[in-house]
């Protein structure tokens, strides 16, 4: 324990590593174990002495990650200069399809970033049932509350690390970019933040009924209802495997859960009317986040990734699937508008607007009607059959696209314009925490300025002009029950 910061709870203490100090698992909650099962964040318990913090907490329960304990509401920081005051802050909001949640993953190191001259904060928070499931007796969305008593502690403490508690900027990618845009139209998170980034935002969020049906499935092999009573005995681990169970055999419940199925997740948060009130788009259009500054952004081969894992599909089985989706275009117009596309291709392709891409540009478009200032990017650079795939852009901004993704395994060329594009992305996305302007033209809909990560690093119209016109009449909302 190299060096000691005091927080509300108590003295931390951290390590200096490369020119970075670094507190790996400060506590922003209590347990939430026993008595705080299910229930809304409680504070943290305080200390006497230095707690040693240069170990990660051990993460939320979730698959493939063996339980090392139950003080998982930690977060980590890694800040330039601890004693100096007025810094950026950035709080890394993690993705993971609303199951999973790390501190200790290497690709979501913040030292580059803290070496960019920020203070950045990476905090886990509940995941898959713990954090999700709509359960009787139980607050909703406990994943989101989790969030804001991070973003709480981050008022109250960093300007012991060295932050400026009025310069946040939240940055999320995927489930972290939802969780994002939920908290942008919470009342509670007003004040909390400056500015947000919002990478790969999906373009789900449930009813009350469709989440309660998911979590009665869930818990239907235990014979319990889903319900805090039934289930505060039950050991984490068990309900990470019967939902691991659910997810991989998602498909079969298309006639009961709908467009659901096409994800990977059987969690999304919640429209509850408490904790989520409104979904985003609808909020954002009527002004919820005016005051915020949004850098929004996706990845040109959004749902590569999961399409890899996939079968291979018919033209029939496409267009059934393209139909199912709330909201939809529709199988035909897909058909006319990518005549030349294969039906894997017209999947992915349909897949990465529905589940992403569109719904990235939607949420731009309904903050700018409500009087944000907002910036637009797509990543279009790539390397392997993936090519940009997703989260290939967080990688880039977080500089570890060289960790265990094959691009080792590239010519140099290929690894030269990779440093150089992360060297920009970091750049400019430290830019934006720092003064709120990432340096290119703000998106407005007559002219859609976008920038496009690329080796030639242009800023142009919105690239997926086809993609648009099929959705411009689409509107996002929240996905419920079919009927």
């Amino acid at each position: 324990m190299d060096i000691r910061v005091r927080t509300c709870a108590g003295m931390v203490g951290g390590g200096w590593e490369g020119g970075v100090a670094v507190f790996r698992s400060v506590p922003f909650a209590a347990p939430p174990v026993g008595p705080h099962r299910f229930a809304a964040p409680a504070p943290a318990v305080g200390w006497d002495g230095i707690r040693d913090v240069t170990a990660f907490g051990p993460p939320p329960p979730q698959p493939n990650c063996v339980a090392t304990g139950d003080d998982w509401l930690t977060l980590a920081v890694w800040t330039p200069s601890p004693g100096r005051t007025g810094l950026p802050v950035i709080v890394w909001i993690s993705g993971g399809t609303y199951l999973n949640c790390n501190t200790a993953n290497p690709h979501l190191d913040g030292a580059a970033l803290a070496h960019g001259g920020a203070v950045v904060v990476s905090a886990h928070y509940r995941t898959g049932f713990e954090g999700f499931a709509e359960l009787d007796g139980a607050p909703g969305n406990r994943g989101l509350l989790d969030q804001l008593t991070a973003l709480s502690w981050v008022q109250d403490n960093i300007t012991a690390f060295g932050g400026d508690p009025a310069n946040v900027t939240v940055l999320g990618q995927s489930a972290g970019a939802g969780s994002i845009a939920a908290l942008l139209v919470m009342p509670t998170a007003s004040g909390l933040f400056r500015r947000a980034v919002l990478q790969s935002i999906p373009g789900t969020y449930f009813t009350r009924e469709l989440a309660a049906d998911i979590a009665g499935e869930i818990t239907a092999g235990f014979g319990r209802r889903p319900c805090v009573d039934d289930l505060v005995d039950l050991p984490p681990q068990m309900l990470v495997a019967a939902t691991r169970s659910v997810t991989e055999r998602l498909p079969r419940y298309a006639h009961r859960w709908g467009a659901v199925t096409s994800t990977p997740t059987p969690f999304s948060p919640v429209m509850d009317g408490t904790v989520l009130p409104v979904s985003p788009w609808a909020g954002l259009a009527r002004g919820a986040a005016h005051e915020v500054e949004l850098l929004i952004g996706h990845t040109r081969d959004e749902f590569s990734l999961f399409a890899a894992r996939l079968d291979d599909i018919g033209d029939t089985e496409v267009d059934a699937l393209i139909a199912g989706l709330t909201p939809t275009p529709g199988a035909p117009r897909y058909r006319a508008t990518y005549p030349l596309l294969s039906a894997p291709q017209l999947r992915e392709t349909a897949l990465s607007d529905w589940l992403f891409r569109m719904p990235a540009l939607h949420l731009a478009e309904a903050a700018h009607t409500g009087g944000a200032r907002v910036w637009l990017y797509e990543l279009r650079w790539g390397f392997g059959p993936e090519g940009a795939s997703h989260s290939l852009d967080t990688l880039l901004v977080f500089g570890t696209a060289h960790i265990d993704t094959g691009l080792t395994a590239t010519g140099a060329d290929t690894q030269a314009e990779a440093r150089k594009l992360s060297n920009t992305m970091r750049s400019e996305h430290l830019c934006f925490a720092a003064t709120g302007d990432p340096g290119w033209a703000r998106y407005r809909p007559r002219t859609r300025a976008t920038r496009v990560y690329d080796p030639a690093a242009s800023v142009v119209e919105y690239p997926e002009q086809r993609s648009r016109m099929l959705w411009r009449d689409q509107r996002f909302g929240t996905l419920d029950l079919p009927r």
